[in-house]
């Protein structure tokens, strides 16, 4: 037996998600229903961080799904079958962000006072405006947590806030966001510190002095990249 065909096997016994995707392979269309119930909503949700947009986390989602099927007669397990799946999802989206930067490029003109690109949320600039006056150690209700979370998450650049998304919704491993973000862990944890740092700083100014951030997180590091 060839180490592949080992590692294989032995994602097959561990792995519940990777037996369906090999049944999946024999065209069963039951599992492959299973597999969607399963991770639809948590592939939507993470989607939707790195979109910003319902609609679009929808439709992605479905893209991945599709590639999935596509490619089912060429299934080889070599990961958790998560990792899997969210490294198609990390492509689809890194696609689909590519393709929307190149038509703002060919069809945005900036408007009268916006030529600087400052990133802008008016409701939660409105919200943080009408409560300048609050104390550091008051208490944010759910809905407006939400929305200052989602806030800070925005300010992350995108590999920082894919690994967030992957640690705290998907509990994965070092190893696992990294293989599904072709990173080595130590760049993984780099990565993951150096996010913690810029949430905290984010939701402390918020928190302590109502205020919100006017511009977008610094690109990645080469540290972060490698």
């Amino acid at each position: 037996m060839s180490v592949g065909e080992s590692s294989a096997q032995s994602y097959e016994l561990r792995d519940p998600d990777v037996r369906l995707m090999l049944e999946v392979r024999d065209d069963n269309a039951a599992s492959f229903e299973k597999l969607m119930l399963r991770y639809q909503s948590r592939l939507v949700t993470v989607l939707e961080h790195l979109t910003g947009r319902r609609d679009a986390a929808e439709d992605l989602a479905q893209e991945v799904f599709l590639r999935i099927y596509r490619s089912r007669k060429r299934y080889v397990p070599g990961s958790k079958f998560s990792t899997w799946l969210f490294t198609i999802a990390n492509n689809v989206a890194s696609n689909a962000r590519r393709s929307r930067a190149r038509r703002k490029e060919r069809n945005v003109t900036p408007s009268a006072g916006d030529e600087t690109g400052a990133w802008s949320q008016p409701s939660l600039d409105q919200m943080a405006q009408a409560k300048s006056a609050f104390l550091p150690t008051r208490q944010l209700d759910k809905a407006e947590m939400r929305d200052v979370v989602q806030l800070a998450l925005e300010t992350l650049n995108e590999r920082q806030r894919l690994a967030v998304l992957l640690c705290k919704f998907e509990s994965m491993s070092y190893i696992e966001i990294g293989e599904t973000m072709g990173m080595s862990p130590q760049a993984v944890k780099s990565l993951l510190s150096r996010a913690r740092d810029n949430l905290r700083d984010v939701l402390e100014a918020y928190m302590e002095r109502g205020e919100l951030p006017t511009r977008t997180a610094e690109p990645e590091t080469a540290e972060e990249a490698s």
